[in-house]
């Protein structure tokens, strides 16, 4: 740190960072377009332009970048000078020359960079007269929206999809002073992070398709904090919603986890929440015969007091058991686990993934390796993928995984004297190379264009390589029987190169179905966690809550078939969750079948629900409020930004309705989530309590666009003061309890 002078005031700033970036958290308004703190910086827009003294004797000073120069000790700076203000009011009018006058009907309307910037400037009137240059607009898919006319060539959007998220098919076309920034033709953008520039893009030349079809100004919705649905990585969003619907998902900012971005599944995969076969009324099956006699499909509307009634009167005769699920909040899980009774509550997966899943739980909490956040993923120097496809189960890390390449490499732009935010100077001292990268799967992924090495193979191939190079780390780590010559080659290059790196990380998961594969991942990390170093080893789960599920410890799902055929079922209660995509569908018919009564609580129609004797409607998680357990360990609150539907609930209220209704079953009702929070963390040992509530969405005085997040960042070390990044369950033991996993089941 040294101290900086800034408009005659004394600052400390961080030698050597990005003069913008102080500047911004320092609270000095400077304008900019190309800029951004996960992009770096290349000098396009030239709208940051501050005046530079050489001293305090100097008067004349110069006007320079602020994108572009580094803090030095006792540097003295004015953002207000008039010269350079006349600079950036100059600048933003020539960028605004063929801007056209749409504020009104654009999208980006009252939430742009772009309007925001102008307004700073003061640069409110124009004074082109002359014919604007025009293009044509593209059909970029389903997504998104394409208005070329509205672009003042800030280069974000090719800098974001090309230089940090990999696509290939977005480019600048440029002739003379024409560029176009789009496709070779129209068509859908390929790249699964290709929402983000909605974000990205200071104007509305790329903005949200999906929100088109419902639009609503950003000051006429509700935002609140929310957690991704989509897989178990935890990524945090903001839905915004207005008149009783989610109208579109922003990303929300939390540094341990997804930053700045959040990928395309996470942004538009929000329409089931209105989807047609949403359940806005408990329903009740006529044919009024439970078990065998049930007529799937065939459903009454009744009130949600009468049919939780029903569902009361059967937790009363005979045995009750629960079906717990991996989409469910922590909270309904729990419930529903208090309800029947820790002897009575099963897993909603299947015996296999259950397994896993306990299995990578069982090395989490006892094995020598830490598990990293995706943001330690990303700051990682080398990465082993062992049989898990995660461009597919887990985007947000593959993303994290491909940015985590330059680590290895930056020396070789640092020894030259550049700093990690210079972005082109730091492309053009690289020149293409990256750190290691090893993925071992049976499909090729969208990592392999990247990959050091390959190696394709069945579930045996990829176990016995991770076997090969633990013992290839550390000879005491069991050896692989009858190891080939090209195994020993591949397992000796990754050895070495998991030896050199700093920060290595080795990534698996449960997809595999193999529980070798996941054996010999933690034996990688066990063999790497030598001479104090401690390795990274991330399992990678399929669900939202798949990890908060498996704390609970639930029982197997071909326990719950079995008690069912043996008469021991009287009542089975199934929360979020669809069996029929669990297990083997004659057996989950013959499950149904054989239980007096079945009572689903879901907020969308399955072939589940069809088969029940009642469903309750659930609340979505844009409707109430819950925790879900990234496969991290991360736990995280959503809270609801949107009423739920009269009638519906949060499953684990209904529940609680239900005891409360029900004789002998009243200590299974709590009034509030925090009580059953309390409960939990009791019983349980979580320390759930301990998340902080986040405040909605970002805004600064001057600063409507999500760029306010920017402006309201201290630093790039730490969170912004929105909320907090969530709380971790699972840490390591000091000293590890688990021994090398022997390779069985993995001959050639």
């Amino acid at each position: 740190m040294a101290e900086i002078h800034v408009e005659g005031r004394v600052h400390e700033a961080e030698v050597g960072a990005s003069l913008l970036r102080t500047l911004l958290a320092l609270g000095y308004d400077v304008p900019y377009f190309c800029w951004h703190p996960a992009l770096g910086s290349v000098g396009a827009c030239r709208q940051c332009a501050v005046k530079q003294f050489k001293d305090a004797s100097d008067s004349k000073g110069r006007i320079v970048m602020s994108c572009m120069v580094p803090v030095t000790p006792g540097m003295r700076v004015s953002v207000n000078d008039p010269e350079a203000a006349a600079f950036r009011a100059s600048m933003i009018e020539l960028l605004m020359t063929n801007h056209p006058h749409d504020c009104p009907v654009c999208d980006e309307g009252g939430e742009c960079h772009l309007q925001d910037m102008s307004v700073m400037t003061g640069h409110v009137y124009r004074r082109y007269r002359f014919r604007k240059r025009t293009f044509r607009n593209q059909d970029l898919g389903p997504n998104l929206n394409h208005e070329m006319n509205r672009c003042i060539q800030c280069y974000r959007c090719v800098r974001f999809y090309r230089d940090y998220a990999g696509g290939r098919d977005l480019v600048a076309l440029a002739s003379r002073n024409r560029v176009y920034f789009g496709r070779h033709a129209d068509g859908a953008l390929e790249n699964p992070f290709s929402g983000n520039l909605v974000e990205v893009c200071p104007t509305g030349v790329f903005t949200d398709k999906k929100l088109k079809r419902h639009y609503a100004r950003k000051w006429d919705m509700t935002y609140a904090p929310s957690v991704c649905v989509h897989c178990a990585a935890g990524c945090n969003i903001f839905p915004g919603s207005r008149a009783g619907t989610v109208r579109r998902v922003v990303n929300r900012y939390n540094h341990e986890v997804n930053g700045y971005f959040i990928c395309d599944r996470g942004r538009f995969g929000y329409e089931f929440l209105d989807g047609e076969k949403r359940v806005l009324a408990a329903l009740v099956a006529r044919s009024g015969v439970g078990g065998s006699g049930r007529v799937a499909g065939s459903f009454d509307s009744v009130e949600t007091d009468a049919a939780v009634t029903a569902v009361a009167s059967h937790l009363a005769r005979g045995r009750t058991i629960g079906i717990g699920s991996p989409r469910a909040s922590l909270e309904s899980n729990y419930e529903l686990l208090r309800l029947v009774g820790p002897g009575s509550f099963y897993g909603g997966v299947g015996d296999v993934e259950h397994s896993l899943t306990e299995l990578a739980l069982d090395i989490m909490r006892k094995g020598p390796a830490r598990v990293p956040s995706i943001r330690e993923i990303e700051s990682s120097d080398c990465v082993l993928v062992l049989g898990e496809p995660i461009p597919d189960t887990s985007p947000r890390m593959a993303l994290a995984v491909r940015r985590s390449l330059l680590n290895a490499v930056r020396p070789l732009h640092r020894a030259a004297g550049i700093p990690d935010w210079h972005d082109m100077a730091v492309q053009d001292a690289l020149a293409g190379r990256h750190g290691p990268l090893f993925i071992a799967t049976r499909d090729s992924t969208s990592l392999d264009d990247v990959a050091t090495m390959t190696v394709r193979g069945d579930e045996v191939k990829i176990a016995r390589l991770g076997f090969a190079v633990a013992h290839a780390l550390r000879p005491d780590a069991p050896p692989v029987p009858d190891l080939t010559g090209e195994e020993a080659s591949w397992s000796g290059e990754i050895a070495a190169a998991l030896r050199a790196a700093s920060n290595p990380v080795v990534i698996s998961g449960v997809s595999s179905g193999s529980a070798a594969v996941v054996q010999s991942a933690a034996n990688v990390a066990a063999a790497l966690s030598v001479a104090g170093r401690t390795a990274r080893l991330h399992y990678v789960l399929p669900e939202c809550n798949t990890l908060g599920l498996a704390l609970l410890e639930p029982g197997l799902l071909s326990q719950a078939f079995a008690a069912a055929r043996a008469g021991q079922v009287d009542h089975a209660i199934i929360i979020e969750n669809d069996l029929f995509h669990r297990s083997d569908s004659a057996a989950v018919a013959e499950f149904l079948g054989a239980c007096k009564w079945v009572t689903v609580l879901d907020h969308t129609i399955s072939q589940t629900a069809e088969s029940a004797d009642v469903v309750l409607p659930a609340a979505t998680f844009a409707e109430s409020d819950g925790t879900f357990v990234s496969s991290e360990g991360r736990a995280q609150q959503f809270r609801h930004v949107l009423p739920a539907p009269p009638g519906a609930g949060a499953s684990w209220k209904l529940l609680a309705d239900a005891a409360r209704a029900a004789p002998g079953r009243n200590s299974a009702a709590f009034e509030t989530r925090e009580q059953l929070l309390a409960d939990l963390t009791r019983t349980v040992g979580l320390p759930l309590q301990a998340i902080l509530p986040s405040q909605p969405m970002y805004w600064r005085p001057g600063w409507n666009s999500v760029q306010a997040l920017i402006r309201q960042q201290a630093s790039a070390a730490v969170s912004p003061e929105d909320g907090s990044v969530g709380v971790r369950l699972i840490s390591p033991p000091t000293a590890a309890s688990l021994p090398y996993f022997t390779p069985s089941g993995v001959s050639p």
